[in-house]
């Protein structure tokens, strides 16, 4: 029975609360299945930077990947760091780094409740969006001409390669295939950009030929958004590019009652991985325990999936949505707890189900 072992970085804001609850939750259901998760903290993030002047220390990566099964990553951000340096030296260093080329988010709605469409049910927001998570407009490929001055010119690349799009689409369909799912959406703008999403469109009809068992169908992104708030209950994998896949997934977040509850992995697959909830660092909540942490649980059971155990995952899911249906809650989603409130309860949860 292999332990686990995590690295687990706090990071800034309201993402120190959270994930101390996301870990409180793995220790409960580790221990009712007779099993151990073994977290290490580091003290990566902005008190650190300030501090020092480190973002990520030498080695740090090497050490990581020779020592630990996965990384349980909190928001970064801080007001105090006006250009959030170590916020992309950490989490894009780590995402480019290690390779992480699968951003995955899962778009569960637990309760009816907590969403705002009219007459929307859960089984309606169940489906997965894969964004490409190296490549795009991410690689920070630009730059500024006559900076400051009234002929100012900026650019950013948007860098698209056949290898990076192809392992991404590629990834979606074997997901779905794996979990029974039988529509694959590709979304892009290449009415627009006819060069960069040219090589989507070519790449995906590669690729889906290799799936027939699956419809492959595509769209522009203006209208998967329009789409994901008009009938969301179609989609059941959506593939789509870096900047893309972040604004569509914050639209999905919304369907299934806001960023507090939507979790996400950074995966390569066979390799270490890091998992991090999808919502900000929100200083201005910091130290108020109001922030909701189900999104860091919610991930920290995705990681647990990922790792194999599936059946502990299970658990923290339907403990969440226990929570959700009882209205043990933070305000942002109609409950009155706090953010250790809730933790409490959904680990008391976990603990007396490992004794049923």
């Amino acid at each position: 029975m292999k332990d686990l072992r995590i690295a687990v970085v706090p990071g800034d804001g309201i993402g120190v609360e959270v994930i101390a609850e996301a870990v409180k939750a793995l220790q409960a259901v580790a221990d009712a299945a007779g099993r151990l998760v073994r977290p290490t903290a580091f003290d990566w993030g902005a008190e650190r930077y300030l501090a020092s002047g480190v973002t990520l220390p030498p080695g740090a990566l090497d050490m990581l990947q020779g020592g630990f099964d996965a990384i349980l990553l909190g928001a970064m951000g801080d007001p105090r760091v006006p250009d959030n340096r170590h916020a992309a030296d950490i989490l894009l260093g780590m995402r480019f780094r290690l390779d992480l080329y699968v951003n995955y988010r899962p778009v569960r709605l637990f309760h009816e409740k907590l969403c705002p469409l009219k007459g929307v049910t859960p089984a309606q927001v169940d489906f997965a969006v894969f964004r490409e998570n190296t490549e795009g407009l991410y690689v920070m490929m630009g730059g500024n001409f006559k900076k400051d001055t009234a002929d100012e010119v900026a650019t950013e690349i948007d860098l698209n390669t056949r290898k990076g799009v192809e392992r991404i689409v590629r990834h979606a369909f074997e997901f779905a295939r794996a979990r029974r799912r039988r529509r694959v959406v590709m979304a892009d703008k290449s009415n627009v950009l006819v060069h960069a999403h040219d090589l989507w469109q070519r790449v995906f009809r590669a690729v889906a030929a290799e799936y027939q068992d699956i419809e492959a169908t595509h769209l522009y992104v203006d209208n998967l958004a329009l789409q994901m708030v008009r009938d969301p209950g179609q989609f059941q994998v959506v593939v789509t590019s870096n900047m893309f896949g972040d604004i569509v997934t914050d639209l999905a977040a919304g369907l299934q009652g806001g960023l507090g509850m939507a979790a996400s992995g950074n995966i390569h697959p066979g390799r270490l991985s890091l998992f991090e909830p999808v919502h900000g660092s929100a200083p201005r909540f910091a130290g108020k325990n109001v922030a909701n942490p189900m999104g860091a649980i919610l991930t920290a059971g995705l990681m647990l999936d990922h790792l194999g155990w599936t059946e502990e995952a299970r658990r923290i899911e339907e403990t969440v949505r226990w929570a959700v249906d009882g209205d043990r809650t933070t305000a942002d989603i109609g409950g009155t707890l706090g953010t250790r409130e809730v933790g409490d309860a959904i680990a008391s949860r976990l603990r007396a189900a490992g004794r049923a």
